[in-house]
């Protein structure tokens, strides 16, 4: 892990560099297996989730303490209050999304979760900030393609309804997680800020399984191998490089990169759930794709990260 980067503006739309384009696309991959593997796990969501983010917490804790100790000096309470904000936020997106994967299809829940740059952008726009033509335009195509895809799969079914209900209420917390994000990396390393976030998202999720009456333990060996391929694969390669890379090139490009997940969800369901996408997802996915160049394009060239 890095230091601290000189950070982008909160809303800034930055074209990524070789390293940022090759950091992101790991992430995605890593994201790409969240939702299917979830959706094959039989114990509880909130267990699910919480054992990712203690985990991954868990394991990036060494990082900091032994090579980034140093950047701890100097930082106060209300420097960790970003961080603590985007663990808030992280824990609701899970409590909301996961139950979605049950309650809907894979292709559905997946779509709508990623719809998180609409939010970042509204939230944008409300507050004055002008987005250049070319982002709304890719916007308004990325999510116009995961519309499609959900619209495949979506059915009557009032329980698939509220399934797609949870995942958009997902997708806003979403966005209230990376903005915060995006705030906290201005002062944070990426250990320092995935810790804290990780660890606040952990113990949310705790207290929520404890009122619930839902256990943290007590799984097969199966579930507990599926939740370490989830945080490996999610948190790990997943949250903690989009982390890494969000203070360079801000959180809309990240939000739009994030919706790539939708066809690589589809394609690792495709595998692991034997769910075929219907044909009608495939101008989606497309559409997903391109939308997410056209806004990367949009942006300036990340300045040379300045010499540690």
């Amino acid at each position: 892990m890095t230091g601290v980067a000189a950070a982008a503006p909160a809303w800034a739309v930055t074209r990524p560099g070789s390293r940022e384009t090759a950091l992101m696309a790991v992430a995605v991959a890593g994201v790409s297996f969240s939702g299917p593997l979830t959706a094959m796990v039989t114990t509880s969501f909130l267990a699910i989730a919480f054992w990712r983010n203690a985990a991954g917490a868990a394991l990036l804790l060494p990082v900091l303490l032994l090579r980034e100790r140093g950047t701890l000096a100097g930082l106060r309470p209300r420097d960790l209050t970003s961080s603590v904000v985007a663990g808030l936020f992280l824990a609701a997106h899970f409590a909301a999304w996961l139950p979605s994967l049950s309650m809907t299809t894979v292709a559905a829940s997946t779509a709508l979760v990623t719809t998180t740059p609409v939010w970042t952008a509204l939230a944008a726009r409300f507050s004055g900030v002008e987005l250049p033509a070319k982002v709304w335009w890719g916007l308004a195509l990325a999510v116009l393609g995961a519309a499609l895809i959900a619209g495949v799969d979506v059915t009557v079914s009032w329980e698939a309804l509220a399934g797609d209900g949870l995942a958009l209420l997902g997708a806003i917390c979403a966005g209230g997680y990376m903005l915060a994000g995006a705030r906290a990396r201005e002062r944070l390393t990426t250990s320092a800020y995935a810790v804290t976030c990780y660890s606040v998202c952990a113990g949310a999720l705790a207290i929520a399984a404890l009122l619930a009456g839902l256990p943290l333990a007590g799984f097969s060996t199966r579930d507990w191998w599926l939740i370490a391929a989830i945080t490996f694969c999610a948190q790990l390669l997943g949250h903690t490089l989009l982390n890494l890379v969000l203070s360079s090139v801000g959180p809309t490009v990240v939000g739009l990169v994030i919706l790539l997940e939708v066809p690589g969800a589809l394609l690792v369901a495709l595998v692991l759930l034997q769910q075929v996408p219907p044909l009608l997802a495939l101008p989606g996915m497309l559409a997903v794709v391109v939308g997410v160049a056209l806004v990367v394009r949009a942006g300036r060239p990340v300045p040379e990260p300045e010499p540690l």
